[in-house]
């Protein structure tokens, strides 16, 4: 007996490969990211200049530090951003001119340690401490 087997009839595909289609566009993307100039643009910021006059810097430079936390150059009154332009400045000098720190003992610390940090950063070598003497004793500066 013949038996009629049903045979199912190939039917088409509804779906896309989309395998070639992925490559094109990984092939694309890298295209596009090798193709992109780099970024070339600088925005130039113009940075304070404290102006130094040349007659300012001496051979000998005196630095005093005063009982009302005065900051004084060569008898003149300075601020730490003066100061720092000052030292480097003087650093930047063929002949380093010879730069003298005297802290009253009144002074504060904190303004005493600011000072001898710009003046180490600056690269001074010759400098020194001057009046030292008058703390010779404990409590001496106190007795003025």
């Amino acid at each position: 007996m013949a038996h009629a087997i049903a045979r199912a009839e190939p039917q088409p595909l509804g779906e896309i490969n989309t395998t070639p289609l992925i490559d094109v566009m990984l092939v694309l993307l890298v295209m596009f990211v090798i193709t992109i100039p780099p970024a070339t643009h600088s925005l130039e910021v113009p940075l304070p200049q404290v102006g130094i006059d040349p007659g300012r810097i001496l051979p000998r430079n005196d630095i005093v530090l005063t009982a009302g936390d005065r900051l004084l150059w060569n008898r003149q009154q300075v601020s730490l951003s003066e100061l720092s332009a000052l030292l480097a400045a003087a650093a930047r000098l063929p002949d380093e001119p010879e730069l003298r720190f005297q802290p009253d003992g009144s002074a504060s610390y904190g303004l005493s340690a600011e000072v001898l940090r710009r003046v180490e950063l600056s690269g001074v070598t010759a400098f020194g401490f001057v009046g030292n003497e008058q703390f010779s004793e404990f409590g001496a500066a106190m007795k003025c």
